[in-house]
Order: structure tokens, then sequence, then C-alpha cells
């Protein structure tokens, strides 16, 4: 089975998470995905292959050399996005893209136009794997999935390339922050490992925001309108009150590179009770514990106007800047840049708008920076990925893999 054979039967697989479950994996469809993945590494001969209940799924690939080399991790999520559906993915190939619009649902009007994503003219000439413009792709993480096996693959199949022992791991529940919640990183036994869920080629990402969410719910006080002089109190517009407060231009859409942000994601109510949901991020740890402050300030402000217990704040941390993690062993990050190089692609280091699982193994104990795995516009109906990006990506795990060992 080719990369691309592999990576078209992995998005036939239906495999969106759900943070309302509140279980691991979050949907049984995931682990379906999982056991159809550990029949293909057995098949495949690697070794130590497990599967726990929670959807772990853990393989090895043993060295092919008789001296002592680090092991390392190779790392991609199964879920697909709660963004868009999944389900029915129909993906089909643009053979040499032209540059021109591609019309991936007629009925529809749905249409890849480079007016409006300019990304598709640097792939010009390129294969592209595009949807049927009613589902999302599924390149955020199948691509990545794809690529590690079939380098193992690779590597079984060409013995003169030596490398030490290499892991292999694929997990539910990315998309939801919980990829790396039950992740054992000692069962896994890693110095180091490599997350296989950027973008572009060439992304090799050890940045990633400070990450924190928050809910505030407003209590009202609901009287007959007809006699709600200076006793009505309007839950709904307490909550709106409340979103002016923040600065209109700390907001996703005005901000890049470093800049943080207040998003709000959420917003439900009546006249007696309302909820706000935000997500807050940050890069630098400081700026990010001055924004929680601020929420908080911002709260205490309501209540001192309207009364205690007007508003109350749910703040919890999600996941932190794993910098601090990774530059105490930048070696791992010279590997990965100098295997890029290697295999022709220009690395491209950049701060990740967002997290990955990455972030929180390596507060975990396993460093974890993130490497393209080649798909653009994850999350929707625009979602794409070009075959040679794919390829690339697979090639820099071969090469890691033998430049750790040449070491």
């Amino acid at each position: 089975m080719t990369l691309v054979d592999r990576f078209l039967k992995y998005v036939s697989f239906d495999t969106q998470s759900d943070e309302s479950t509140g279980l691991t994996p979050s949907t049984p469809k995931q682990m379906i995905f999982a056991e159809y993945l550990k029949k293909e590494l057995e098949s495949l001969g690697l070794e130590d292959i497990t599967l726990d209940e929670h959807g772990y799924l853990f393989a090895t690939l043993p060295a092919n050399i008789n001296k002592e080399v680090p092991t390392i991790g190779f790392i991609a999520h199964m879920d697909t996005s709660p963004d868009m559906t999944g389900k029915d993915v129909t993906p089909r190939i643009v053979e040499k893209y032209d540059g021109s619009d591609i019309v991936l649902c007629a009925e529809e009007n749905v249409v890849l136009s480079p007016s409006q994503f300019p990304e598709l003219l640097d792939h010009k000439g390129e294969d592209l794997i595009v949807t049927n413009g009613k589902t999302l792709l599924g390149a955020d993480d199948k691509a990545g999935i794809a690529e590690i096996v079939s380098a193992m693959v690779y590597l079984k199949e060409h013995p003169e390339i030596k490398h030490g022992k290499i892991r292999i791991g694929f997990n539910p529940d990315e998309e939801i922050g919980e990829g790396a919640h039950k992740f054992d990183v000692e069962k896994f036994g890693c110095e180091w490992g490599y997350t296989m869920d950027g973008g572009e080629v060439g992304e090799l990402e050890f940045e990633n925001f400070n990450a924190a969410a928050a809910k505030i719910t407003f209590k009202g006080r609901n009287v007959h309108p007809g006699y709600a002089k200076d006793k009505m109190i309007n839950s709904i517009y307490l909550a709106n009150q409340f979103i002016t407060m923040l600065p209109s231009q700390e907001r996703p859409e005005h901000t890049t590179g470093y800049e943080g942000f207040y998003h709000l994601i959420g917003i439900q109510g009546d006249v007696e009770q309302s909820t706000v949901s935000y997500i807050i991020r940050d890069h630098d740890r400081a700026k990010f514990e001055n924004r929680k402050k601020e929420i908080e300030r911002l709260v205490a402000q309501m209540n001192a106007e309207y009364g205690a217990g007007t508003a109350t704040l749910e703040l919890r941390d999600q996941y932190y800047n794993m910098r601090e993690k990774i530059e105490p062993v930048m070696h791992i990050i010279d590997t990965a840049f100098a295997a890029m190089e290697a295999v022709g692609v220009k690395p491209n280091v950049k701060p990740i708008r967002g997290g990955t699982d990455g972030a929180q193994l390596s507060f975990k104990g396993l460093p974890c920076p993130n490497i393209f795995a080649g798909g653009l516009n994850f999350h929707g109906r625009y979602e794409f990925v070009p075959i040679q990006n794919m390829e690339k990506a697979m090639k820099v795990i071969v090469k890691i893999a033998e430049l750790v060992a040449s070491k």
C-alpha cells in the first residue's frame, strides 16, 4: 500500500471527537479506527504493539544498529475536528494543479479558489487531494499517521538506513485538547518525540500559546416587563456589557504572530441567566497571566456594580508554551532542521497560534516539537493536502531516524 493509498483509506473512517461526552476516547468511532491501525501495524511486522482501553496505540520499530542510540518517537492524532463533519469523506485527486479554481461541489457552489486561498498557487503543478465540499478532509491529522506508518515501512524495506529504536504513537481527542491527558509517557519510553501535526511544508514549531478557558455566568432578575422599572436586571445585557469591556483589538481576527487574544466562543442565555465562554491565549507567560487577571478584574467590577454574585467565573488553564521545555534540549530542533535541509525542504521555524499534543507531552516529560504534515485549511470543507507535501514529511521522518543514529 502506498502513502496515498494509506491516507485515502484512513480518511474513510469517521473519527470526529466530542468534548461533551467526558470519555476517552470521546467517541467510540475513534476506537474503531485505532483497532484497524493496530491490525495494520501487526501485518507490517512492527513490535510491542499495544492499544489500551482509552484508544492510545503504541508500536515499535526495533533498532537495526549495534550501538547505543536514543529512542525517539513519532506521534499523530486519530480524531478529526468537531468543527465540521468527518462522515462519508469523499476525497479526489486534482492532478498537476494548474492554478485555477477547483469546484468542490457544483450543486452548492463550493469552490476552492486561489482568490480566497492564495496558498494554492504555491502548489501549482502538484497533485492535490481535496474534499467534495461537504465534509472536512481529515489531513489533520491522518496525513501525519499515513506519513509515520509509511516511513516505518520504508525503513523496514531499506535496512541499509541505520536507525535506533523508534516508537510510534497514535492518540485520540487532540482536537478537543485532551490528546495527551492519558498518554502514558513512561510506557512510550522515548527520550524525545515529534508530533507530525503541522501544516505547510517546512513548518517546525516549538513555541505555542499558553492557553486558558473562561466561563462567566450572569444572574439576572426577571420581572414582568410591564412592571419592571427599577426592578428587572436582564442578564443578556450584563453579558453584552462584559463583552464590550474587553479590548476589541485583542480578538483573533485582529492579531497575528506572537500577539495574544481573548476569543469569545459561545454565548447563551435569557433574562434570568446568561453565560459567555472565552478562550484566552498568549505566547508570553507573564502576559498570559495578566490576561487572566483582567478577566477576574472585570468580573469583580460587574459584581461591584450590580451586586455580589451577579457574575461568577470559572477559569482553568488548558496548556502552556512548550518552549521552556524544549530550550534545554535544542539539539532535537537542530536534528529536525538538518533532516529537512537534507531532503530539500526549507525549514520554517514559527510559533504555533494554537496548541498541539506535543505541548502537553513536553510538560509530562517528553520534549515534543511539531513538524509539518502537509495539509492546509484544516477543519473545514476547503481543506486540502498536496501529495508532494506528504511525501516530503515522510522523508523527513526517515532522515531524522538516520541522523539520530549517526550521531
